[in-house]
């Protein structure tokens, strides 16, 4: 399968509006972050999609994204969600509905804010086509298991997930020990790393580092990034197995 990042940015993305600092104003194009987002393409040819932030058009037009099969989501604070609309680009042109797929306390907020979207198919294609399924166990996705992996955002649990032997957690502020059975001989790890200075709601680079260190993936790469973290700098303090992701990076399992 292949792993594409749609966006390695936290809620603001990179530039922020209004910064002048190293990484804002960089010519380097991997310190140009959209928010946080990955699709995966299986060898059948599913796209199987994280999260629907508010860059979603930009970044399918930007891969030449035209079929999502499914989607996961791993909460619902709005860069996460809030590009949920521009699902209907994809119902229209492949005229099918996509599942979306999350945790009982997400799904009450996909229906109370955006009941609209989930529809049965008929001859209308101009809304989005969703359906919604609770889930809380691995379950059987285009011929590739799919384990939720509840980890802590601050107060809340929300979502990580893995997909065959990736495992994808952004908004990590802590992992449960009973998730770490779920985490065991991975190919490739994706894990948040905020910034420098340790926040409440989100790991920084000291504690994603601790974190892959425990894991011990065979490939780990940073992702949901602020401005702070310039792409250069960052790279030089990493160890040879972990690596920065940026927008467009491609990773083959």
């Amino acid at each position: 399968m292949q792993l594409t990042i749609l966006g390695a940015g936290s809620s603001a993305g990179t530039p922020a509006i209004g910064c002048q600092c190293d990484t804002c104003t960089s010519d380097d194009s991997r310190n140009k972050r959209t928010r946080c987002s990955s699709i995966i393409t299986l060898n059948t040819g599913e796209n199987i999609l994280i999260d629907t932030g508010p860059d979603l058009r930009l970044q399918a037009l930007r891969e030449g994204i035209t079929n999502i099969g499914a989607v996961l989501y791993t909460h619902t604070h709005a860069d996460h969600l809030h590009g949920i609309d521009d699902l209907r680009g994809f119902c229209q042109v492949n005229r099918k509905q996509i599942p979306l797929y999350t945790y009982k306390e997400a799904t009450e907020h996909i229906k109370a804010k955006f009941g609209y979207t989930l529809r049965e198919p008929c001859d209308f294609w101009d809304l989005p086509v969703l359906s919604i399924n609770e889930v809380n166990v691995p379950f059987d996705l285009f011929g590739a298991t799919v384990t939720p992996i509840p980890i802590m955002h601050g107060r809340i649990q929300i979502f990580g997930y893995r997909i065959g032997n990736i495992a994808y957690m952004t908004d990590v502020s802590a992992i449960p020990e009973s998730s770490f059975a779920l985490l065991e001989n991975l190919d490739l790890l994706l894990i948040d790393c905020l910034r420098v200075k340790e926040h409440p709601t989100h790991i920084n680079i000291e504690q994603s580092l601790a974190y892959i260190g425990q894991i011990n993936a065979k490939q780990s790469v940073l992702i949901h990034m602020t401005h702070e973290l310039e792409y250069k700098a960052l790279t030089k303090m990493l160890p040879k197995n972990v690596s920065v992701g940026y927008d467009g990076l491609k990773i083959n399992i």
